[in-house]
């Protein structure tokens, strides 16, 4: 097989009859965070939100997040895709079609959930459609999935607001971001949690575009 088609292949979503099958059981991952010791699963303290984000390989993505004052717990998995519960090597062959997501929990009266799309935006390349540097396929795009009405708007004006500053820094390349209400996440194996912690030599292929997300003047 040729190159471009392997190229092709893994960046094309897959449609229910070309999908993987999947299993009906999740697949088993860790209960505790490996950094704050927290669980990783629901269910959480009363007044905290969730929020989904998906800019490349989770690895360095969920490292990032987990830093931020006010976030509670993190973990990476897959969504956006058609494949019931699937696992990292199905995903990577492109014919699952989902995303590699960092699930955000935090404290909105700490952080806001506008202070989090900032740093998304600002710390990946959300132009480059089913790829993030190097890394190649659907299992790399960069993704919002929302929560709620609120989070939708936010997310959406965030959006346009970076756009308008990439323009203005010459950067005429559209946002391909997928901004979506979240649909079912699938926790990603035990040795994906916290990849960086257990692996701080590990690959993190995280870019950004150098350009400021003014999310603080959206109003």
């Amino acid at each position: 097989m040729f190159l471009s088609e392997i190229f092709n292949k893994k960046t094309v979503m897959p449609s229910a009859e070309t999908a993987l099958p999947g299993r009906p059981d999740a697949i088993p991952t860790s209960d505790i965070h490996f950094v704050s010791g927290r669980p990783l699963m629901a269910p959480y303290p009363a007044g905290l939100e969730v929020a989904y984000f998906g800019m490349g390989c989770f690895w360095g993505a969920e490292r990032l997040f987990w830093k931020v004052p006010g976030v509670y717990v993190t973990a990476v998995g897959y969504a956006g895709g058609i494949t019931p519960n699937p696992t990292y090597h199905e995903t990577t062959t492109g014919l699952t079609g989902h995303a590699e997501i960092v699930k955000v929990v935090f404290d909105p009266k700490v952080v806001s959930y506008r202070q989090l799309l900032k740093l998304f935006f600002e710390e990946h390349d959300p132009t480059q459609g089913m790829r993030q540097g190097n890394d190649i396929g659907t299992t790399y795009r960069s993704a919002i999935y929302t929560t709620s009405d609120d989070q939708a708007a936010e997310a959406r004006e965030a959006l346009d607001a970076f756009q308008a500053a990439l323009t203005r820094a010459g950067r005429d390349t559209p946002i391909t971001t997928e901004l979506d209400p979240v649909p079912t996440f699938y926790y990603a194996e035990d040795y994906h949690q916290q990849y960086l912690a257990k692996n701080p030599a590990g690959y993190c292929g995280l870019k950004g575009t150098g350009v400021s997300c003014p999310v603080d003047k959206v109003a």
